[in-house]
């Protein structure tokens, strides 16, 4: 599988679209890849090209941190599902959400962050969260994830 990120302006006055492989083409057109919607950065589980601006192009960086994500998702996501309906149990979970929000928009994992967002939402207005919906948005970031890794 080859996803395919947004393409961004270089200096050189081309683009440069980054892939789910991790390897970067340039091209002359600053705009968009014909094969990838304008919002395709929104919609892939990971912005590829936000993350290589947060770790300055260094893919050695960019796999530490996506493997760290997949573990802290997935450990937070069990914290989640650990908290019941005792006293204090819903600021545990807004705590959990907060932590699993900041790392999902660290790697531009937008399809979690939007999820834990309704989520932190829903309890703001005294209403349950859908933790499903989070895991399912962690689960797809995580496939996408381990496919780049195993790449």
């Amino acid at each position: 599988m080859q996803a395919t990120a947004r393409r961004v302006d270089t200096a050189g006055g081309g683009a440069k679209r980054v892939t789910a492989a991790g390897s970067a083409e340039t091209g002359a057109s600053p705009d968009v890849s014909p094969n990838v919607s304008p919002d395709a950065a929104l919609d892939a589980p990971v912005d590829l090209v936000h993350l290589a601006r947060h770790t300055l192009g260094n893919r050695d960086l960019e796999r530490e941190v996506l493997r760290l994500f997949v573990l802290q998702s997935r450990m937070l996501l069990e914290r989640m599902s650990e908290t019941g309906g005792e006293a204090g149990d819903e600021a545990a979970l807004a705590r959990l959400l907060h932590t699993l929000l900041g790392s999902a928009r660290g790697i531009g994992a937008w399809q979690v962050a939007r999820s834990v967002e309704r989520q932190q939402e829903a309890l703001d207005a005294g209403l349950s969260a859908d933790l499903a919906d989070v895991g399912a948005a962690v689960a797809a970031a995580g496939v996408f994830i381990e496919d780049i890794l195993r790449g």
